[in-house]
């Protein structure tokens, strides 16, 4: 994994605890005190709050918005690790909210109902720090010029089917590779083509990565799939509804951050999945993924 002392936001080095969050390597969603609670007591990094376990609102009809106001102020108190929020893309205003109430981290989330469907949040306007979700390196890259400090590598979330997040990272890592071989020609045209800078692209190719914290999120339900995203070079992971639908949820979680410290280390993988119960029933995911 990538030493984080020395990762940069564009231009900005790792500030605000991120070196902490990186190396801790899960982030929990939650919609309730008490799933923020258990998902401290398995080890979380962070939580996540949303309206929503991503399994239920996957199954349900209508808008899905930000957490409402009442919920976010029980979670914010009923825990001491950091408590993030999801905005729908494009609502500032909800972003405005988060920020307000003190949340460490917000997610622009393209999981819940768009409310712009041509512009996203200008993230310079706020102190805070956001996540974005993306696919490949393009979109990835475009984020990060807007602002963001945190990719969220993403498959289907709530799915419990991990396919979806691994194309996306192996997209990512492969596009990189096949630029470290083009000339400065064709990198320029790729970086005009995707509408990013050519400096930001430089800085991905050197590094051989994003160049910002890169999460994996979508269909991780076990220790094994929490495991093969560190190992295919992120820094962490989301998890939620593979947490909270599984057999055993409070096994699960503390099984899935011990992988994440441990992915390297296949001997302990084997202990930490053994006695944890099954995991949330999954569904098949399309792997269908922009270049």
């Amino acid at each position: 994994m990538v030493d984080l002392s020395t990762l940069r936001f564009g231009n900005e080095l790792l500030a605000r605890g991120f070196e902490k969050l990186g190396k801790c390597g899960v982030i929990c969603d939650v919609s309730t005190p008490d799933q923020a609670q258990l998902a401290e007591e398995c080890g979380a990094a962070a939580v996540m709050v949303t309206d929503s376990l991503s399994v239920d609102s996957r199954a349900r009809s209508g808008v899905m918005r930000m957490a409402n106001v009442e919920t976010i102020e029980a979670i914010l108190t009923s825990v001491s690790i950091p408590v993030m929020g999801k905005v729908r893309v494009g609502h500032f205003v909800e972003a405005e909210i988060l920020q307000a109430l003190g949340i460490a981290m917000i997610d622009e989330s393209e999981a819940l109902s768009p409310a712009s469907l041509d512009s996203v949040i200008d993230k310079t306007k706020f102190n805070v720090p956001f996540i974005t979700g993306a696919t490949n390196l393009g979109e990835a890259l475009r984020s990060v010029s807007t602002g963001t400090m945190m990719i969220r590598v993403s498959g289907q979330v709530g799915s419990g089917n991990i396919a979806g997040t691994v194309q996306s990272q192996i997209q990512i890592l492969k596009r990189l590779a096949e630029l470290l071989e083009k000339s400065d020609e064709e990198r320029a045209e790729y970086a005009k083509t995707k509408k990013i800078s050519e400096d930001l692209l430089a800085q991905a190719i050197e590094m051989k990565r994003l160049p910002v914290l890169n999460y994996a999120a979508g269909g991780i339900a076990t220790p094994a799939d929490a495991a093969l995203m560190m190992k295919l070079g992120c820094d962490g992971v989301f998890v939620g509804s593979g947490i909270f639908k599984a057999e055993h949820p409070e096994l699960m979680g503390k099984a899935i951050v011990e992988a994440v410290k441990n992915y390297d280390k296949p001997d302990v993988l084997a202990k930490i999945s053994k006695g944890i119960g099954s995991g949330m029933r999954g569904a098949e995911a399309t792997t269908d993924t922009k270049k």
